[in-house]
């Protein structure tokens, strides 16, 4: 077999049938996860010895450090149920962990590839110690489609990480959720879990969570670059804190921080695309935000919105509220789209070159309230610089007793539906002028829909001398002797 360019050999489909046809049929798991296969006597903390596909794996397999799903009888045809391979892949994979580091990458041709198994991707659970390194990689977005079919929807999730892997990646694949409700990725962390990345990505169908975020440290530093959020999502795609699991006092989590995407395209249906209640140190660059559609029914959390940015509860660390946009083309296609609705009470939220002007000439949009805040004493400190914005903007008031003092500033930024004295709402007990700044930003729109010209500065036709350059000013009174007469002047006092 030819070498690959990285010096790996991969598995071929020969090697793995040497024993004969039968293999494929028997590499199938008796266990759910590697964890669960391996055997008494398991050194807590070290890697599965595959007791339960021992044999079924050909030590080619076991040996190598490429394995394609194809090679352990996945077919990849839409249609089949191939949850058994992608099983036997990961637990491959996880005995290959030698001194805490994986060794193995698992290659997932191009295919449409039905899974219907939780966890059948990724099972990471006790008693399988920490591993730093697992990679799945497809052949291209859409061309290496997972459909995730579990039976029931709310619940499952095609990966789950409690607090063993670190450094993981995904790369040129779709996921489709083909039971609604269900869900991508569980990932639970005291310490370990974090260090994830997706590349050229996509998720399709009907979730109800993206990723999960949840526990007491860390699932933190993950990037998401050149990546398509699609779909809809009941709660949101990247969650953080979903059961508080571990936590005493939710409300300071400080461990939910580094989140990165870049030059994505999130066009989905309905639902949130981050909803933050641990707070977060966010940064979103570059790419196309559009929220397609309505939800199908309003719900006692949501109500009828979905939000792009959700950061729901007040109080965290002041380093895990921090949340920056940039270079982001945003649409607010109907009334029930959020851009950001922030309850945070500290922090910063920065929002620079962005523009969510695009639909600006649709009849309720000059009245929509796409950005949302509460703000207090402490903030948080909101910036929109260079930026085009549609609508107004709302700010609500904590209830705190003081003044609130200047936390938004709007520099240099199209005010696109109205002009600076009318952007702002305000709610509760604070006024437009205490807290908001304007700086050098254009205002209001003409009918035409082109920026209405700012008031004129300068003295029109007919004011001032009249001159050779202003000949519509009107003559000065002459005296009787034709001189010039000075101005009149008012008549003296009486001595």
């Amino acid at each position: 077999m030819a070498e690959r360019g990285d010096g790996m050999f991969p598995v071929s489909r020969r090697q793995l049938l040497r024993g004969g046809a039968s293999v494929v049929a028997a590499t199938a798991l008796t266990a759910t996860s590697a964890s669960a296969a391996a055997g008494p006597g398991h050194r807590p903390g070290a890697p599965p010895d595959l007791v339960g596909i021992g044999r079924e794996v050909p030590a080619a397999v076991r040996a190598a450090r490429v394995i394609s799903v194809t090679d352990l009888g996945a077919v990849g045809d839409g249609r089949t149920d191939d949850s058994a391979a992608f099983m036997t892949a990961y637990a491959v994979a996880a005995a290959r962990i030698t001194r805490g580091v994986g060794r193995v990458v698992i290659e997932i041709p191009a295919g449409e590839y039905l899974i219907t198994r939780p966890h059948a991707l990724m099972d990471g659970a006790p008693p399988l110690g920490p591993a730093s390194g697992l990679r799945f990689s497809g052949a291209g977005k859409r061309m290496t489609t997972l459909v995730f079919r579990p039976v029931q929807g709310p619940g499952s999730y095609l990966c789950r990480n409690d607090d063993i892997w670190s450094n993981v990646s995904f790369e040129r694949m779709q996921f489709r959720s083909a039971t609604p409700g269900a869900s991508f990725f569980n990932s639970h962390s005291t310490g370990q879990a974090q260090d994830y990345r997706f590349t050229e990505c996509e998720w399709m169908g009907e979730w109800e969570y993206g990723i999960a975020l949840d526990g007491t440290n860390t699932n933190s530093e993950m990037r998401w670059e050149a990546c398509r959020v699609g779909g809809a999502y009941r709660k949101a795609f990247l969650y953080s804190g979903v059961t508080g699991r571990g936590q005493t006092d939710p409300n300071v989590q400080d461990q939910f921080l580094n989140y990165w995407f870049t030059d994505m395209k999130v066009e989905y249906e309905w639902g949130n695309f981050l909803e933050f209640p641990y707070g977060g140190s966010i940064t979103c660059r570059g790419g196309s935000y559009i929220i397609t559609g309505t939800r199908p029914r309003p719900t006692a959390e949501y109500g009828t919105a979905s939000t792009f940015f959700r950061f729901p509860v007040a109080g965290h660390h002041d380093s895990v509220q921090r949340f920056h946009a940039q270079d982001i083309r945003f649409e607010v296609r109907n009334p029930d789209v959020r851009i950001i609705d922030s309850a945070w009470r500290g922090g910063t939220v920065h929002f620079s070159d962005c523009d969510d002007t695009g639909l600006a000439f649709k009849a309720f949009s000059p009245e929509v309230r796409a950005h949302r805040y509460t703000v207090g004493p402490r903030g948080p400190l909101v910036r929109y610089e260079s930026c085009q914005l549609v609508g107004r903007h709302e700010y609500r008031s904590t209830g705190e007793q003081g003044t609130v003092p200047t936390v938004a500033r709007y520099d240099m930024c199209v005010l696109r539906s109205h002009p600076e004295n009318e952007f702002v709402i305000a709610e509760g007990a604070m006024e437009r002028s205490d807290f908001v700044d304007f700086v050098d930003c254009l205002d209001g729109a003409g009918d035409d829909g082109r920026l209405a010209p700012a008031a004129p500065q300068e003295p029109g036709p007919g004011a001032g001398p009249q001159t050779p350059d202003n000949p519509q000013a009107p003559a000065a009174p002459q005296a009787a002797n034709g001189s010039t007469a000075a101005a009149a002047e008012p008549p003296a006092a009486p001595r």
